[in-house]
């Protein structure tokens, strides 16, 4: 009888740490992993609607006008200064471009 309490106390004790490895994952993806997600789409949606005309910044910093998209090669062709234009990947676009103040 005393070895049979003793066997579920023990069976008790074994879940509590899987069930608090569980609550802490399950808190992590929700602070962590799912904005990340939300703000991946946010970035692809951005970038899926660039248009022609459109002010930019690239991952490099550099600000420019976008001047011409060509979705085969999924590039676009950024005019960074009059009549100095630089082919980028789109998917290094990352925001639209504030104007300076």
């Amino acid at each position: 009888m005393i070895f049979l309490q003793a066997t579920a106390q023990t069976g008790a004790g074994m879940f509590s740490p899987f069930l608090m490895l569980i609550i802490v994952f399950v808190i992590a993806w929700f602070f962590m992993i799912r904005p990340q997600q939300k703000r991946q789409k946010e970035i692809q949606k951005f970038r899926n609607a660039i248009t022609v005309g459109q002010d930019v910044v690239t991952a490099g910093g550099i600000y420019g006008t976008v001047r011409s998209i060509d979705e085969a090669s999924n590039t676009l062709m950024v005019e960074v200064a009059n009549g100095v234009k630089i082919k980028v990947d789109r998917n290094s676009v990352y925001a639209t471009a504030q104007p300076a103040q």
